[in-house]
């Protein structure tokens, strides 16, 4: 069994008598893109600050793997990240919501001056900004004043800089926020390429769609705890057993359809763009009727499909039942 890089044991958070955390439990392993969800105000920015060290939880403990070539029998050991600061500064970089950057150093200044917080040397500097200028497309841009940049710009440097000491973890706090879906795309394109050099990715987003095709497993915070967690294919089982059927008919008089329709085994039935949409937890069942219905109203069916729930589908639901 692989060991995890962060283990997150009990940890609790509150802000004067509000619990943000409570009791979180949580293994994140090497080599992973694991996503952070929850509503806002779920506590997901508090738990990765709480993860690195930045804010002290008011009980329980978060380590982080140290390799350690002399550490007896293993090649790595574990040490708090609030007693070994110093040390956990070096696995991990953070690009938060808000960057970090200055407006009054262009790009390449900006690398290289967070390089020197590094304490690396001046060959690392070098090597370490010219690669990163590469990897996220900023070449062009690297003598122009960080606050003259565009918002994708502005996003791509503030992960850089995160790189530059090239961390074991790169942590990114809704690192798409305020982005068009072009931009998006190319952030999230930017975050592959970047796991896929063996970098492990923690992120919380609200773009929960785009979360589910790259994410190996994602975490869901509901009321202050670690609901589930899991491959995003494993938390939609566990949370959506509906399926949609989605057909088309000719003449397609789909008020007819669902008058006709029994209403045993279907949660939901809506018209949407002349297709008729219905959710059910039996569609096999559901799909006799429906076959059944057509015939009888002289309707020939077109088109049909029938879909699994998506993660934007599960977290509505999750989120729905919270307000019942």
């Amino acid at each position: 069994m692989q060991e995890p890089v962060f283990k997150v044991r009990g940890v609790s958070k509150a802000f004067n008598e509000h619990v943000v955390l409570d009791n979180i439990d949580l293994d994140i392993y090497s080599g992973e893109i694991i996503g952070i969800i929850g509503a806002s105000g779920a506590g997901k920015t508090t738990f990765l600050n709480t993860l690195i060290g930045f804010l002290r939880p008011d009980k329980g403990d978060i380590q982080f793997r140290l390799n350690h070539l002399l550490a007896y029998k293993n090649s790595y050991i574990y040490r708090s990240v609030f007693k070994k600061q110093s040390l956990v500064k070096q696995v991990y970089g953070f690009a938060s919501q808000v960057p970090s950057f200055y407006d009054d150093l262009t790009t390449k200044e900006n690398l290289e001056y967070f390089g020197l917080l590094y304490n690396l040397s001046r060959d690392a500097i070098k090597s370490n900004a010219e690669t990163l200028l590469n990897l996220m497309d900023l070449k062009d841009a690297s003598n122009t004043l960080a606050k003259n940049l565009s918002g994708g710009m502005e996003r791509r440097l503030d992960i850089a800089c995160a790189l530059m000491h090239d961390p074991d973890v790169l942590i990114l706090d809704e690192p798409t926020a305020d982005l068009d879906p072009m931009l998006r795309n190319h952030i999230w394109q930017l975050v592959r390429k970047i796991n896929q050099k063996g970098t492990t990715i923690i992120l919380s987003s609200h773009h929960l769609s785009e979360l589910e095709a790259l994410c190996n497993r994602v975490a869901i915070i509901k009321d202050s705890k670690i609901l589930a967690v899991g491959k995003p294919e494993e938390i939609k089982k566990q949370f959506m057993v509906e399926k949609e059927i989605i057909l088309q008919t000719n003449p397609g008089d789909y008020k007819k359809i669902v008058k006709e329709l029994s209403k045993k085994d279907i949660s939901r039935i809506r018209i949407s763009n002349h297709t008729l949409h219905i959710h059910s937890s039996k569609p096999e069942h559901v799909m006799l009727d429906v076959m059944t219905t057509l015939k009888k109203s002289k309707e020939d069916l077109t088109f049909i499909n029938v879909t699994s729930a998506s993660l934007d589908d599960v977290f509505i639901s999750i989120w729905e039942d919270k307000e019942e």
